[in-house]
């Protein structure tokens, strides 16, 4: 691999392995609680590094999915602007840069339309109440290898292709 590669990670992240993967990882793409936030700030600190992060929100009519409700991310987002507010508990080694969402695995495209249309108003409001001033608060998250484009539509910058990239 080149020497440059940025690894991510992609998926649910147990607080005991963060350990492991912080002296390697670039972004941690699916964060969804403050426990998790706290020891990546904590490891990465460890290895003088500063790691970004996506807050994974459940938008999906799926109860498999993993990820905070919109309510559980704003109490978050209050919780870390506390945090933040004292240099003695401010998480400095987490880049919080976006969001990031997995749609319902269903056919119907309006389903999946609305979930997307959604996470793109969550970021929206987000950006406006916790990182105006914040310029690397910009990745918006949703779709994959089956509704990338639709995602893209809803305003999407950022998708994750697994099975495209053998078709």
């Amino acid at each position: 691999m080149p020497k440059d590669i940025k690894w991510h990670f992609i998926g649910h992240l147990q607080t005991n392995k963060v350990k492991y993967i912080a002296p390697y990882i670039a972004m941690i793409e699916a964060v969804d609680s403050m426990k998790l936030l706290k020891e990546i700030n904590k490891q990465a600190q460890k290895c003088g590094r500063v790691i970004d992060v996506l807050l994974e929100l459940h938008l999906a009519q799926e109860e498999t999915k993993a990820g905070m409700t919109p309510q559980e991310c704003e109490a978050l987002l209050q919780e870390l602007a506390q945090l933040n507010a004292s240099a003695e508990t401010h998480l400095a080694n987490v880049r919080i840069r976006g969001i990031m969402m997995m749609a319902s695995n269903t056919d119907d495209e309006q389903q999946i339309r609305k979930e997307f249309l959604q996470a793109q108003d969550i970021f929206n409001k987000v950006k406006e109440e916790f990182f105006a001033a914040d310029e690397n608060f910009n990745i918006k998250s949703y779709g994959m290898s089956h509704d990338y484009l639709l995602a893209q539509d809803c305003g999407s910058n950022h998708v994750r292709v697994g099975s495209k990239i053998f078709d």
